[in-house]
């Protein structure tokens, strides 16, 4: 039996997120090919998953794992070198753990940042590890997994880098060079849309965070900051956050989770402005919001500096605080935006750009078997 020339891999489908949104842009670029991962969770992710070929670990039997992947830290190490990947070549989307699953064909990796519970652990955790949970299984693990990290990093032949931060930390990490390669937006403005009942009355223009649940997000900043204009604001999101923060939302704030595609365009088409508060690697909402002529107020950092021109498709604030995003927020309220030029912005990371890209390293890389 032939093994198939070209095979994708991720560290698990078990929510809806930028990455994953990566991982349905590589499957068009490569149809039909498997997609190797972890854990997978038809329901937690995007529904387009259910059309390809999903080869998981066996962790993916424990429904405990599926739910929250967090759980399964302890064990992910040994499950990603038991995914051996039998293909030439495997175009890898990874922030963690697929760069690990083992193949006797050649390895591009698509990388979202090194693992960030292991290299930036507070960040991750939002607080001092020794003052979470998980943080002393993380310390107690560090070093064993920092070993596996880099004996893994070895087995790459390319790396790429999804926005300039990521590829200075490959540099730092790995000491491998990376090509930058920005993620695609998957926002088509012109697709259609579903309204959602919840928000009947709320009325368009009201400021809007698409975020995990996480907290390094600081959605809790978002929604103080709120609090504090008077407007409305919508969350679109979910993870281990969501209780504390359906907790302290007051009327003027909807949370809410598993919307599909359509209904998110209409929740895009229909924000004023929207609040990105955490430090990202990347950035990718900006561009999805820029797509329908929506403004963002960024934090100064990470990748929104590469994602958001300042003055032109968003404004930035200095600090995660309330104080600063709603001082943003009133700013943003008398800009005079020009809202052709902010969706001209998302059009220059489009998917036709980054399917060519990938492609043409596939390509070559192949060339050297």
């Amino acid at each position: 039996m032939t093994r198939p020339p070209i095979a994708i891999a991720h560290d698990y489908l078990t929510q809806r997120g930028g990455a994953e949104r990566v991982v349905l842009t590589m499957r068009k670029a490569f149809p039909d090919v498997p997609i190797h991962t972890t854990l997978y969770d038809a329901d937690a992710t995007y529904p387009e998953f259910r059309d390809a070929e999903i080869v998981t670990s066996r962790l993916n039997n424990v429904s405990l794992f599926r739910g929250d992947h967090r759980t399964a830290l302890p064990f992910l190490a040994a499950a990603s070198n038991r995914m051996r990947i039998e293909a030439d070549l495997t175009i890898v989307s990874s922030s963690g753990w697929a760069h690990g699953f083992p193949t006797d064909g050649h390895k591009v990796v698509y990388c979202h940042n090194p693992a960030r519970w292991l290299y930036q652990t507070d960040e991750y955790l939002g607080r001092s590890a020794w003052r979470h949970h998980l943080g002393p299984p993380i310390l107690a693990m560090g070093p064993a997994l920092r070993r596996w990290d880099r004996r893994a990093a070895e087995s790459v032949d390319v790396f790429l880098a999804n926005s300039r931060v990521v590829q200075r930390r490959i540099q730092d990490t790995y000491g491998r060079d990376a090509e930058v390669l920005h993620p695609p937006h998957a926002m088509d403005p012109t697709a259609p849309q579903e309204p959602i009942e919840e928000l009947r009355n709320f009325e368009p223009g009201f400021a809007l965070v698409v975020s995990r649940l996480l907290p390094y997000k600081n959605v809790d900043a978002a929604i103080e900051a709120v609090r504090r204009t008077g407007r409305q604001l919508v969350v679109i999101g979910h993870g281990p956050e969501a209780a504390r923060l359906h907790e302290s939302a007051q009327a003027n704030v909807r949370i809410l989770s598993g919307l599909s595609d359509a209904q998110l365009r209409w929740v895009y088409a229909r924000a004023g402005v929207l609040i990105t508060p955490s430090h990202e690697d990347f950035g990718l909402t900006p561009l999805e919001a820029a797509a329908f002529g929506v403004p963002t107020v960024a934090l100064r950092a990470g990748g929104y500096l590469e994602t958001v021109v300042e003055g032109s498709t968003g404004l930035f604030f200095d600090h995660p605080t309330p104080r600063a995003i709603a001082h943003a927020l009133l700013e943003a309220d008398s800009h005079p935006w020009d809202r052709a030029a902010i969706r001209a912005r998302a059009e220059e990371f489009s998917e036709d750009h980054f399917i060519k890209r990938l492609t043409a390293i596939s390509e070559e890389v192949l060339a050297l078997a």
